[in-house]
């Protein structure tokens, strides 16, 4: 049998849906025979709900390129401290632009967990499961159901967790709260009604909602406490809801970009988010508050997180910036993709823009297209690249403090093998919006 490393090099770099889907199952199967396991975090998240615990915040990593050898990365630092509660994300749209569907990036982190010795759950969300209001307003039920479709199939894939982003229906037009908020907790509630229906046996899949999409004003008290009354009454009384909800504190997705191509300072409303994160566990047992766009801050903030009981901090534009500036990085391989940027996606500058801004912009759209070129990069490359980003890895692990979770994570959760008998078919997912971090 070809090692781990091969199998998931394979599946990375094959074409076939078929072929890919074969090739997951093989990594799945080697996963569990060496007790690792796709899982929920949700018993968890409960529990820190409940006050069982506190005093860390969850870091949920989304990997959007060289996933395999920084997942091996990410489960390394995890291993030297003891550390369970740490996520592997993919948002909606990453999928499509970097060319990584459901099965896929499950199987690199089971790989990556299986190469490094780590056993136990490992937790794959799917992030930024996001309705796009324009759609929604022309077809709402189209909306949806794709949005389902889609959440069929990477809870076959192993994705028991998942974010459902409907904060983008959200209408601040409206004279009331009740009334911004309402298609928002409505569609929400349905979806998670959805989950409820299809999720495995014995398994209790963690939902989270948003209440003000990433970018926009920041949250308030009254949005929280609206959309959880209007939520619980829609989904019903018996049913388990979300463990957590994602607000609006000041931060954007990837930063706000200078013309430079630097990003800038952001300052972030810690105190909103320890208020909210404070109510959503005395009100309603939740985990807490969750925090988006986080990556691109100053090391200064991370520490912060912990301190105003942040449940969970999402963490990504900061990984991939980190792979393209790279002195590693081959710059011939740069200068191709900045020059298929111009080429193919000068529709997408604004008038406004300098050349940097709109390359630091655009750059994640070229990890699907030149997937294959990445993967193929020299090993010394890679592994020098992937030394720099460890080490931020150990960086926030130590600033967020989930040193010596594992220890919690076998304590409320009890993982085990899940088979899924329904076939599903991959899904396209559009390489448009912002929906990631």
């Amino acid at each position: 049998m070809s090692s781990i490393g091969n199998i998931a090099r394979e599946l990375a770099l094959a074409t076939k849906k078929e072929e890919k889907k074969k090739l997951a199952e093989t990594i799945l199967n080697a996963a569990y025979e060496k007790g690792v396991y796709p899982w929920s975090i949700n018993d968890l998240y409960i529990a820190r709900g409940k006050k069982k615990f506190s005093g860390f915040t969850v870091p949920a990593i989304n990997l959007r390129t060289m996933t395999y050898e920084l997942a091996r990365a990410i489960f390394r630092v995890a291993k030297k401290i003891n550390a369970g509660t740490f996520i592997f994300e993919i948002a909606k749209s990453e999928m499509g632009y970097t060319d990584q569907i459901p099965a896929e990036f499950t199987s690199m982190c089971l790989a990556a967990a299986v190469k490094e010795g780590f056993s136990g759950p490992v937790f794959i969300q799917g992030d930024h499961f996001q309705l796009k209001a324009k759609n929604y307003n022309e077809n709402p039920k189209k909306e949806i159901e794709g949005m389902k479709h889609l959440i069929a199939e990477a809870v076959r894939s192993g994705f028991y967790n998942i974010d459902v982003d409907s904060s983008t229906l959200v209408d601040l037009s409206k004279p009331t709260t009740k009334e911004e908020q309402l298609h928002n907790y409505s569609v929400c509630a349905e979806i998670t009604k959805f989950i409820r229906e299809i999720q495995p046996s014995g398994l209790d899949i963690s939902v989270g909602g948003e209440i003000g999409e990433v970018g926009g004003k920041n949250s308030t008290p009254e949005e929280l406490r609206v959309f959880m009354r209007g939520y619980s009454e829609m989904k019903g009384k018996d049913m388990l809801g979300i463990s957590k909800i994602s607000i609006q504190t000041g931060t954007s997705h990837g930063g706000v970009v200078l013309p430079d191509g630097t990003v800038a300072k952001v300052k972030l409303d810690f105190e909103t988010l320890e208020n909210l994160s404070k109510l959503a566990r005395d009100e309603f047992g939740m985990a807490g508050a969750v925090q988006h766009g986080a990556s691109t801050l100053s090391n200064d903030a991370f520490g912060k997180f912990p301190e105003v009981e942040t449940a969970e901090v999402h963490l990504a534009t900061q990984f991939q910036n980190l792979v393209y500036d790279n002195k590693h990085f081959p710059a011939p391989l740069r200068d191709k993709i900045y020059g298929w940027l111009k080429e193919n996606l000068s529709g997408e500058r604004k008038a406004s823009q300098t050349e940097e801004q709109f390359i630091y912009k655009t750059r994640k759209k070229a990890l699907g297209p030149f997937k294959k070129d990445i993967i193929e990069l020299p090993p010394e490359a890679k592994t020098k690249i992937v030394e720099v980003i460890e080490k931020e890895f150990a960086f926030l692990f130590e600033k967020l403090k989930i040193k010596d979770t594992k220890d919690l994570v076998s304590k409320y959760l009890n993982p085990k093998p899940v088979r899924h008998n329904v076939k599903g078919d991959a899904i396209h997912v559009e390489m448009d919006g912002e929906g990631d971090d």
